[in-house]
């Protein structure tokens, strides 16, 4: 029995994920809903694949994978998210994740991913791949540290969706995460951009020509 941990904040998502995966009579899905919970589990308990949302307010996917494979030297786990977006490509591959696969994906998808990364091989979507072919989408002007701002794909959704004059939940929605876990991506953006407020950062966001007119709401 191949013993997989799946790691979500969102109920449904985890929910469904499990249901499609023991659909298949071999996998046996164990859950966290945070990743304090799946840190106690990944440690203690022996699994044989780790699926992590990479958005969770306590602990994104990544430092949560980085912790984990701290521990369990051989684990094998897998980033599972509703955005993709390159900016996280290095540091996933970096730490030592086995693949990348979208929460958008089919059952056949999802269990073909369990089983690649069984055999040791990467898991990434053709179109993450055909994305990290593009430029990041980034910001000319220069931190007093001088290190550029670089505002990733998921970020600049987020200020679009804001400018539209989306509320938090029409845009945890419609980029497929919790509102917790938005108020966590927002509070990072916030500190990147250097402001307080949904407001300041879509104007500062517009100032330094991250957004076209075109976006705001009427």
């Amino acid at each position: 029995m191949i013993q997989v941990l799946l790691v979500d904040d969102h109920p449904s998502i985890i929910e469904g994920a499990r249901m499609l995966l023991e659909q298949e009579g071999d996998i046996e899905v164990y859950l966290a809903n945070s990743g304090e919970e799946a840190l106690e589990l990944a440690t203690t308990q022996h699994f044989d694949v780790m699926l992590f949302d990479l958005h969770m307010p306590d602990l994104n996917g990544i430092d949560l994978a980085k912790q984990v494979l701290s521990v369990v030297t051989n684990a094998t786990i897998i980033i599972y998210t509703g955005f993709e977006f390159k900016n996280h490509f290095n540091l996933m591959i970096e730490s030592g994740i086995s693949g990348f696969l979208l929460k958008t994906a089919n059952k056949e998808q999802l269990v073909a991913a369990v089983r690649c990364a069984l055999r040791g091989e990467v898991i990434l979507p053709l179109s993450l791949v055909k994305q990290l072919r593009r430029t990041t989408v980034s910001v000319s002007e220069v931190r007093p540290e001088n290190e550029p701002i670089v505002i990733s794909n998921l970020e600049y959704e987020i200020l679009k969706e804001i400018s539209k004059g989306r509320s938090n939940k029409e845009i945890a929605e419609k980029v497929i995460m919790s509102q917790r876990a938005l108020e966590y991506c927002l509070t990072s953006l916030f500190q990147k951009l250097n402001v307080k407020s949904r407001i300041e950062a879509v104007m500062r966001a517009n100032q330094m020509g991250l957004l076209s007119d075109s976006y705001f709401k009427p």
